[in-house]
């Protein structure tokens, strides 16, 4: 049967361009449907926006640590609307840059909302289009729970767009976001609060570093709310919220920010009219191939809920591409050692495994930990210190896990991650000589192992 394209990418975002324009490359014919922004979640409501806005918090910083090198300024000021305009010029700036990359290579693409009407059609603005391989790449989407008033609260889609900086936010979360949002709003000058029930944020990431970073906010006078959970919200007469929490405490807010799970985007796309099958988090089911039940659909990214980070889904639709259409150059994606960045302020950088992890894992293992305070805050008033971890096999020297606490952790990781990525063992790190003076060097001058 001739089909009207080779491959139907519903979802512009980091995984579905990606496939979508090397799928084209190869020389297949490709349609990619996109129902809100090129780009996905990560150039409009996500990692970029969020990383230009981490960037404006740190000059707060940076503006107090001046005086300590000779500069005197006068009262700095800070407009939220600049930024955010700014932002916004930004973001529509790379929505023309992924438009361009679509169609210069030779991409057609339709927006509008794409329904599947069977494993081998799309509906969309009312025509219909037939594919031999159609390819979910609709991304995730950000939830609230369900509590009383739970109307009033803000999720990340709408924190890029508030029209002012809030006097005082509620932060409700233990994950990533969460942590850089109230990173973002304390480092503007927002009275901040960060809520979350359980024991500790960032549940999954190296003990070490979750302490250190807790131990760094308070001294920064953020408030950290543990084993906190919020039962209703409730507007009041002057416009501000007040969280009644289930503990009975209630707190005031000017903003309630909520950061406390994705889940993926597949409102109204049809696969009742499939044989896919999701699993019990609602994620799209897909073998190794990216394959799902139904044989000529394929999904990937935040959508199959495996690794939810851009990078990740690039790797993803790379892969799609090439075992579609050039399956000599098919690699599969090792999602071993990825390194990953919190943009926390201070930063967090991590690849491979955790001290708990290589423990669970069976490893003996060992441990050099370094936290220290940074010579260029020597001649300031700022104790903030930085934390580097190495996580160890004792008897293979392979250095297992990287992690770091401190001023550009995710720049400084980046280049960890290749040597654990060759199998880097501790020696190795020792014989590397440092680049003088540079936080950097510690880890190539950590020798003495500490107390695990």
């Amino acid at each position: 049967m001739a089909y009207d394209f080779d491959l139907y990418v519903i979802g512009a975002g980091s995984g579905g361009v990606r496939a979508a324009r090397f799928a084209a490359g190869f020389g297949a014919k490709v349609a990619v449907a996109e129902s809100r922004y090129l780009g996905g979640t990560c150039v409009n409501v996500g990692c970029v926006p969020k990383k230009l806005l981490v960037y404006g918090a740190h000059f707060a910083d940076d503006f107090e640590q001046a005086s300590g090198f000779g500069w005197s300024l006068d009262e700095a000021q800070f407009d939220w609307a600049t930024l955010i305009a700014n932002k916004d010029r930004e973001i529509n700036r790379l929505n023309g840059i992924y438009r361009n990359l679509l169609v210069n290579s030779g991409v057609t693409l339709h927006e509008g909302h794409a329904k599947i009407v069977d494993p081998h059609t799309v509906e969309i603005n009312g025509e219909r289009h037939s594919a031999k391989h159609i390819l979910i790449a609709t991304g995730g989407w950000p939830q609230i729970p369900d509590i009383a008033g739970h109307e009033h609260a803000i999720s990340s889609n709408q924190a890029f767009f508030l029209k002012e900086l809030p006097k005082r936010v509620l932060v409700v979360g233990g994950g990533y976001i969460a942590v850089e949002f109230a990173g973002i709003f304390h480092g503007l000058g927002a009275e901040t609060t960060l809520l979350y029930r359980g024991e500790l944020f960032l549940r999954g990431f190296d003990g070490s570093v979750r302490k250190h970073l807790q131990q760094e906010l308070a001294r920064r006078g953020m408030d950290l709310q543990f084993n906190a959970d919020i039962a209703r919200i409730d507007k009041q007469a002057d416009g501000s919220l007040k969280a009644t929490l289930k503990d009975g405490r209630v707190l005031e807010a000017d903003c309630i920010f909520y950061a406390t799970g994705r889940r993926p985007m597949l409102d109204n796309l049809g696969l009742e009219n499939t044989g896919v099958k999701l699993d019990k988090k609602g994620f799209v089911e897909v073998d190794e191939l990216y394959q799902t039940a139904e044989p000529s659909i394929l999904a990937l990214g935040d959508v199959i809920g495996r690794v939810q980070l851009t990078p990740v889904a690039l790797a993803e639709g790379m892969a799609v591409a090439r075992r579609l259409f050039k399956p000599e150059q098919y690699r599969p994606v090792d999602y071993k050692m990825i390194p990953t960045a919190v943009f926390s302020l201070p930063n967090i950088g991590t690849v491979g495994l955790t001290e708990e992890e290589a423990r669970e894992a069976g490893h003996e293992v060992q441990l050099f930990e370094s936290s220290f305070r940074p010579m260029k805050l020597t001649l300031t008033e700022c104790q903030e210190r930085t934390l580097m971890k190495l996580v160890v096999d004792a008897k293979t020297d392979k250095v297992l896990g990287c992690h770091m606490v401190g001023p550009e952790a995710g720049e400084i990781v980046q280049g960890l991650a290749i040597a654990l990525k060759a199998g880097a063992t501790k020696r190795h790190f020792d014989e590397t000589i440092g680049v003088h003076p540079t936080a950097a060097e510690e880890f190539v001058t950590m020798r003495t192992p500490v107390a695990g």
